[in-house]
């Protein structure tokens, strides 16, 4: 009897070729031909799945976006909201093997969403998520007396900063470790504490 192929499966195997031609060889590696050698299946085979190129790169995207949701929705409640805070950041820095894979895709995907309009909306959600988190983090910190109360700036300069660290940690991984990106949380925490703690005696003293 021919063996019965879950479809499911058989998408995020390919999924999973997918991310490894874009880590090894770059986007534009990306391509039927090269993700189904990956694979080790026919373009046929592998076009019985996915029509097109782009509907494979938007499955792979939706897949990382889906990926990093579901992790951090794992994570155990929290009560106290610096450690929260602390784990939150920790699941979208690349600390390690995995999160680092995911980075380098987000970052390539991000970067071809420019000239691709069925990623550039993935690329908006994902985005628009991003800073929703932040609002949500610095919102939680800020009415625990641990970030500055000018929300909106903050969650601009939480994004920018996760996003520069990304940026950074994906060109010259060799300096961005694990333990860099760590003491980088905790210094950026403490710095908000501390801004909060001198906008606060400052309207007292005034």
């Amino acid at each position: 009897m021919p063996k019965v192929v879950d479809p499911v499966e058989r998408r995020h195997e390919l999924v999973e070729a997918v991310l490894r031609v874009i880590r090894r060889d770059g986007l534009e590696q990306a391509s039927v031909r090269n993700v189904a050698r990956e694979a080790g299946l026919s373009m046929g085979s592998l076009r019985h799945y996915f029509a097109s190129q782009s509907e494979l790169m938007v499955f792979a995207f939706r897949t990382v976006i889906d990926r990093i949701e579901a992790r951090l929705a794992r994570l155990e409640p929290e009560p106290d909201p610096r450690r929260r805070a602390e784990r939150v950041l920790a699941e979208l820095l690349p600390l390690d093997d995995e999160r680092r894979a995911e980075n380098e895709v987000w970052l390539a995907f991000t970067f071809r969403a420019m000239v691709d309009p069925a990623l550039r909306a993935l690329r908006d959600e994902g985005y628009d998520a991003l800073q929703a988190g932040c609002r949500a983090m610095l919102t939680d910190l800020s009415a625990a007396g641990l970030a500055p109360t000018d929300v909106p700036a903050e969650t601009q300069r939480l994004h920018a900063w996760l996003d520069g660290l990304a940026v950074h940690a994906a060109m010259r991984p060799d300096l961005h470790t694990a333990e860099s990106l760590t003491v980088a949380i905790s210094h950026h925490l403490n710095a908000l504490a501390t801004e909060a703690g001198v906008a606060l005696r400052d309207r007292q003293t005034r």
